[in-house]
């Protein structure tokens, strides 16, 4: 690579496909046609990270298409039925690990399939220049679906929880290394969820989105956060231009009800939805947080943030659906200089008011065009962003590690009970099968057949509750309690002590 022409804009894509083996609709074409499209972006991307890619054929089949712009990717195996994850790069991989997730799912919610695929962050290192430095360090990951209500907590917070604290404990190890990090994906979880503060709060990362629309939704128009804003309900495309809307969307025709779905295929007249219909049940989950920033080896030069947006909005050509049930986020990141303090003045306003006065002085032979009074604001928006990422966080109130203590609280109570009964259950099995084999020798040949069926069946199931017992729950207890003392500590920590004692540890049993 040649030094002297490092990118000076990087452009990041993150869609989740629904790739879904044998379960999602023309999953062959669709994930062609998303290859088609990355590979005819414009600008052309540098770094695309994918979810829900189950197939390795499926992504065989996007990176023939991109092969050309992309020449660079890793699929990620994990699980007995692989992660779905998947990076393509511009430049070159230098190194790729698949870090599974501690907490992640139950074996026995095999209708939902989340333990099995195995979920986990896909890491890779690419360097874009020759500097020691000159490196991102892409976090891709897909985490625990609710699969419940759609309030704060459920079932699975702690698991989304747990996952969300590894991935801020990836990314501050990638940032301490001195490399940019980019960490994007579908964390199935809404803004100012407790699983969005803690890789916010915690890692030293923004989200791209937020950085330039701070005042977008929290969630869908009914949940309660977003119910207690009191705003009107969004539009379709005020979902999408304002509020980076990616899942449920009314514009997706995934979400649409079957009988509309029926209406599309080939040689049907398009169905379109008008961009002022009320979109109550859209939500932002797919996120690109960024560690922009001045980097210290140039002077205050650094990364920032130059525009986000909701991409893969076209349908597919033929069949007219969307191409995936959700759509892409996309962010483009430039490299910016800040202005020196002499030349600048205290705000953006005070820039645009000088031009004002300048041209009405007569200064500028002509009226300055919109596109300057936009530059100066960019700028002064480019060296905010700079100002800002230099500031620490402040981590997060202790409040909030009570709250996040007390469900781990909660949800370890439920699963110590569901060892001790399913380790109940296989006692009693064993104890009916001794029973029946004794029974045999005293009742009829049919009644003995009847013993035998019933005690193996029994025995049967309770065998697999059993093992569940002893290999499934212990494992998952012994990770709930390190995730519980990784919280303690840090909370101890952020509340000025050196860390946990033993005095702490025994009022904590």
């Amino acid at each position: 690579m040649d030094q002297n022409r490092l990118p000076t804009e990087i452009k990041i894509i993150t869609l989740n496909c629904w790739g879904l083996l044998y379960l999602s609709k023309h999953r062959t074409e669709r994930l062609t046609a998303i290859g088609r499209q990355i590979a005819t972006a414009d600008p052309v991307p540098h770094i695309v990270a994918l979810q829900e890619c189950w197939s390795e054929k499926d992504y065989r089949s996007i990176r023939r298409e991109t092969r050309f712009v992309l020449p660079f990717g890793k699929f990620y195996y994990s699980g007995p039925f692989g992660g779905g994850l998947a990076i393509l790069s511009k430049w070159p991989i230098e190194g790729s690990s698949m870090h599974r997730y501690p907490l992640n799912g139950r074996p026995t919610a095999f209708f939902r399939g989340d333990w099995y695929v195995g979920k986990g962050v896909a890491c890779a290192r690419i360097r874009y220049g020759v500097g020691q430095k000159q490196v991102i360090e892409v976090f891709n990951t897909h985490t625990h679906c609710k699969y419940g209500p759609s309030g704060q907590h459920n079932s699975y917070s702690v698991h989304r929880l747990s996952q969300s604290w590894e991935m801020a404990k990836l990314i501050r190890g990638a940032a301490e290394r001195g490399h940019m990090v980019v960490a994007l994906g579908d964390f199935n979880d809404v803004p100012e969820s407790l699983s969005y503060h803690i890789i916010c709060d915690l890692s030293p990362v923004r989200d791209a989105w937020r950085v330039l629309h701070p005042d977008s939704s929290l969630g869908a128009a009914d949940d309660g956060p977003e119910r207690g804003r009191r705003r009107p309900i969004p539009t379709a495309e005020f979902n999408i231009t304002e509020n980076g809307v990616t899942s449920n969307s009314v514009y997706n025709t995934w979400r649409w009800p079957k009988s509309q779905q029926r209406a599309l295929g080939p040689g049907r007249d398009p169905v379109s939805v008008p961009p002022d219909f009320l979109d109550k049940r859209g939500q932002r989950i797919d996120y690109i947080f960024v560690s922009c920033g001045p980097l210290p080896q140039l002077s205050g030069s650094g990364w920032v943030i130059k525009d986000a947006r909701v991409g893969m909005l076209e349908r597919h050509p033929e069949l007219q659906c969307s191409l995936s049930d959700h759509f892409s986020v996309e962010a483009t990141l430039a490299f910016h200089t800040p202005q020196p303090e002499s030349t600048r003045s205290s705000s953006p306003d005070d820039q645009v008011a000088e031009t004002s006065n300048r041209a009405a002085g007569g200064t500028y032979l002509e009226s300055p065009t919109s596109s300057e009074f936009r530059n100066i604001r960019t700028r002064a928006s480019y060296d905010g962003q700079l100002r800002d990422a230099g500031v620490p966080s402040n981590g997060l109130p202790a409040s909030t590690y009570e709250e996040i203590l007390a469900l781990i609280k909660e949800y370890r109570a439920r699963e110590e009970t569901q060892k001790l009964w399913r380790g109940v259950h296989f006692a009693f099995w064993v104890l009916v099968t001794v029973i029946s084999y004794v029974a045999v020798w005293f009742v009829p040949n049919y009644g003995a057949f009847a013993f035998l069926l019933l005690s193996t069946l029994g025995l049967m199931a309770g065998t697999v509750d059993g093992l569940l017992a002893l290999l499934f729950f212990n494992s998952e207890l012994r990770a709930v309690k390190e995730f519980e003392w990784e919280i303690m500590n840090t909370k101890a920590s952020a509340s000025g002590a050196v860390g946990m004692t033993y005095e702490d540890e025994e009022k904590a049993r």
